[in-house]
């Protein structure tokens, strides 16, 4: 059990707890995307989060990568390079690429560098024009540092040049999905593990790699981040949350948390994915909740089991005279996940919910959210 400590915590964002990783779990085995669970020892960190809160982790780069780079630019890894830190300001070049910069998405500088040395890049520097962000943005889509090496192989850098060209490697946030009451010595996650190809090349997320396939053999590094993405303070207050796919994480610990406390004010989940078959993510837990009475009610779409795709935006508009019930008992409304599609459709639903259910035109249903942000009653976690 994680105890309360009397001295401050050692580990700051820029000195992590080296956490270590327990559990590494598929959770959609058949499904055409990678989710995994995880779940990291915090044992003797003597530092604390609530749920609502995101961790943020600090990967290393794929080893491989860091190989072939070293070999575009005809370095041994050995030479020292500055970091950029403080704490140690000069390391061999190997582990600067491997812990402290950035090597996939290229940088300006880096693209101004080649540009200006390579002979046959006209177009790169035509793209540079600060007229032409768009086209250089959509040349650049799939494209990482290594291509630009090895298509400019007469290119050369000495180390410390290359890595003057780099941006810092920063750490992930990721929505925390368990409570310190229920889980007191342990952090989980839900992460899709990001994996494509382009330009011929296999890629992979820097951070979701890391935890799928390198973070058993070392530390974790984590730290907590504070939110404003809170439950209730009082706990018999209804909770309507919105989370499809790994969107699903701070609510899970939330009604951990609930569990955790013996409160058991109504909360309803609308949770969406693609096939229910592979991708109910936590199902076991949700029916678990539910039969003690944690969760009130659960409503999923998964848009890939039927011909028309059905997403959780959906399932709100046809539970919207419910909905608009628990608003007006004073339900807090929570959304988590993608930013750019997801949360504006429930966005977009729970405005039309406010209009057609309490009667009101589109200034006043307006108003009426308005309040609910005002009033923290209405919070997203969006990404």
């Amino acid at each position: 059990m994680l105890t309360e400590v009397t001295t401050p915590s050692p580990y700051t964002r820029q000195n992590p707890f080296p956490g270590r990783l327990l559990v590494n779990r598929r959770l959609n085995p058949g499904s055409n995307k990678d989710t995994r669970h995880f779940e990291i020892d915090l044992s003797g960190w003597g530092l604390t989060y609530t749920v609502g809160d995101s961790m943020a982790i600090y990967p290393t780069n794929d080893p491989a990568l860091v190989d072939e780079i070293l070999k575009a630019i005809g370095a041994t890894g050995d030479e020292m390079v500055p970091t950029g830190s403080k704490e140690e300001p000069l390391r061999p070049l190997r582990e600067a690429l491997s812990r402290d910069y950035r090597i996939t998405q290229v940088t300006p500088k880096f693209l101004k560098a080649i540009a200006q040395r390579a002979s046959g890049a006209p177009l790169l520097k035509e793209l540079l024009q600060p007229e032409r962000k768009a086209d250089l943005d959509s040349y650049l889509w799939g494209l990482e540092m290594i291509d630009f090496l090895l298509e400019h192989r007469s290119v050369h850098f000495t180390p410390e040049e290359f890595v003057g060209l780099l941006a810092k490697l920063q750490p992930r946030l990721y929505s925390i999905a368990s409570s310190l009451k229920a889980s007191p010595d342990q952090v989980h996650f839900i992460v899709d593990v990001v994996r494509y190809e382009s330009h011929g090349r296999k890629r992979s997320g820097v951070c979701s790699s890391f935890l799928a396939e390198r973070a058993d053999q070392c530390p974790v590094p984590i730290f907590p981040t504070t939110s404003k993405f809170r439950m209730p303070e009082d706990h018999a207050t209804p909770m309507i949350m919105v989370g499809p796919g790994t969107g699903i994480a701070p609510f899970r610990a939330f009604l951990q948390e609930r569990r955790a406390l013996g409160a058991k004010g109504k909360s309803w989940l609308f949770f969406g994915s693609q096939q229910e078959r592979c991708d109910y993510f936590y199902k076991d837990d949700f029916v678990q909740l539910k039969s003690e009475g944690y969760l009130t009610r659960i409503d999923c779409a998964f848009s890939r089991d039927q011909e028309h795709k059905i997403y959780v935006q959906h399932r709100m508009h046809e539970n919207s005279a419910e909905i608009w019930r628990w608003l007006e008992e004073g339900a807090h409304f929570f959304v988590c996940g993608d930013a750019k599609r997801m949360a504006k459709d429930v966005d977009a639903v729970l405005r039309q919910i406010v209009e057609k259910e309490g009667g009101m035109d589109g200034e006043k249903a307006n108003e009426y959210i308005e309040k609910m942000k005002t009033e923290k009653r209405y919070k997203r976690d969006v990404y």
